[in-house]
């Protein structure tokens, strides 16, 4: 019962006693003039008990913090997220900004414990081993306004390798329609499959040679583009202007380029894939030095690692006065799918130089790559890039409950042809349009531990043959004669990335 409803009774009841005594009123009509007029004082006495009681309610609600009215929702607040591969970012309220952390660090260790040189006097005659911190990354990531997001990533690696340190990443996308995504900026770009792979997923320690030769021409990292990639659980398709990396000079004439990409999954089932895709890469104006030099450009790699700085594939300078680059072009196919735990990858590159006067310089070169996942995991599709992952661990590593992380072998197979137009035993001089830069094949084999989704090991055995002709005859090495080099080397991988 209520204090009203207590008081009301207790009123009512007591006017009813009072009425009962016959010296109250001298007749009917009056008593019930006393009633009312007795019900009408309680009634008003009651009406200020009821304000008096509630202005204490009112007070005591004050000190506990309470509001009059119905609750109000406290007002939403920015949060942290993460992502499946534990990848975490601070998030607006109404999740349209957000910044996240993103890095990797690689270092590298490696030797070289076999190198014979054929010619004593013309080439390298040894290599060195040592540590290099291949990749040291760091950047911020996220939304700029819901529709429009962004990367910054810096990379301060590269201790003992000729690829400089500077801006990777300095892109804005705008991707406001599902499967699209509209590009500007600094960024990797998409332009063969092993490109397109990240770094972070490679199978190996690096990019097979072919590969690297194809995307140096004007795509790979550190390089400004501009571009739209339009991508679906099975196809990804995309376009892309390329213009000067981000460690160019820009007091030169900068190279200008394009590349275009295709790619489908024929098959996409739960126990295996197959994709297939062609790329075209067009060099359309080849960088020079300054006025008074031509334009120019030259096809090379380090024999896939960088432990040692050397050169040995290399076409040298292409391009004089008299006969400038005036354009250049890749042609790409690749392929690459899996059963189960098998995986395999592989591509084919055509390469093409034309030089104002001369024959067009033609060269080819491809690679083969098969892994094996110990524990049974499978590299899954990555359809935002049209390229496959690395391993995610079933279980990460844990020695209190004996779970082994995921383990791979891995087998691969390059080879490249930079030599066009090249009779040996002729001087260059005599045969213009030559190009002598010699064939090179490498065979790689590699064993990889994830122990979780953010570590991972890579230990890698190569063997490299590299032949070519000496181009120049000098005291030793007579013209012709053999000047290449077969390699032997070993090295190791210590991964981070988030």
């Amino acid at each position: 019962m209520t204090v009203r409803s207590a008081i009301l009774a207790g009123t009512i009841l007591g006017a009813a006693l009072r009425a009962t005594g016959p010296a109250m009123a001298e007749s009917t009509a009056d008593l019930i003039r006393v009633q009312q007029a007795e019900i009408n004082l309680l009634k008003a006495q009651l009406q200020r008990v009821e304000a008096n009681v509630k202005a204490l309610e009112a007070k005591e609600a004050a000190k506990q913090g309470a509001t009059a009215g119905p609750p109000v929702a406290p007002k939403p607040a920015p949060r942290v997220t993460e992502t499946s591969s534990h990848r975490f970012a601070l998030e607006s309220a109404d999740g349209q900004y957000s910044v996240g952390l993103i890095g990797v660090i690689q270092a590298d260790v490696g030797a070289y414990p076999g190198f014979h040189a054929d010619s004593k006097v013309v080439g390298p005659q040894n290599l060195n081993a040592g540590f290099n911190a291949r990749r040291a990354r760091i950047g911020v990531t996220g939304k700029a306004g819901g529709d429009f997001s962004y990367s910054f990533i810096y990379d301060a690696g590269n201790s003992a390798d000729t690829t400089p340190k500077g801006i990777e990443y300095a892109q804005v996308i705008y991707n406001g329609w599902k499967g699209v995504a509209l590009e500007l900026g600094y960024s990797s770009t998409y332009f063969t499959l092993d490109q397109a792979t990240s770094a972070n997923d490679l199978l190996f320690l690096e990019r097979s040679t072919p590969t690297n030769i194809a995307i140096n021409l004007n795509a790979g990292d550190f390089r400004s583009n501009v571009g739209a990639r339009f991508f679906g659980d099975r196809y990804w398709v995309g376009g892309y202007i390329t213009g000067p990396a981000s460690g160019d000079a820009h007091s030169v004439a900068e190279r200008i380029g394009a590349f275009q990409r295709a790619t489908y999954q024929v098959l996409a089932e739960p126990d295996y894939t197959l994709h297939l895709g062609v790329a075209v890469d067009e060099l359309l104006k080849a960088p020079n030095a300054g006025p008074g030099t031509p334009n120019a450009i030259s096809l090379s790699d380090q024999p896939e690692l960088r432990i040692d700085t050397t050169t040995f594939a290399n076409t040298g300078t292409l391009g004089t006065i008299a006969n400038p680059v005036t354009s250049g072009i890749v042609y790409n196919v690749e392929a690459a799918g899996n059963y189960r735990n098998l995986f395999f990858q592989g591509e084919y590159f055509h390469y093409q130089i034309d030089r104002r006067n001369l024959a067009t310089a033609d060269f080819d070169g491809g690679y083969a790559q098969v892994a094996y996942a110990l524990t049974g995991e499978t590299h899954k599709y990555n359809p935002a890039s049209g390229s496959y992952q690395r391993l995610v661990p079933e279980n990460a590593f844990s020695v209190k409950d004996g779970f082994p992380g995921a383990w791979e072998v891995a087998a691969r197979v390059s080879y490249v042809d930079l030599n066009d137009h090249f009779i040996a035993g002729r001087s260059l001089a005599s045969q213009p349009s030559a190009v002598d830069g010699g064939r090179q094949t490498s065979y790689t084999v590699a064993l990889n531990w994830y122990p979780n989704n953010y570590l991972r090991f890579m230990l890698d055995y190569l063997h490299t043959d590299y032949a070519r002709a000496n181009p120049t005859a000098v005291a030793g090495a007579v013209l012709g004669a053999p000047v290449g080099a077969s390699i032997d080397a070993v090295a190791l991988r210590t991964q981070v990335a988030w």
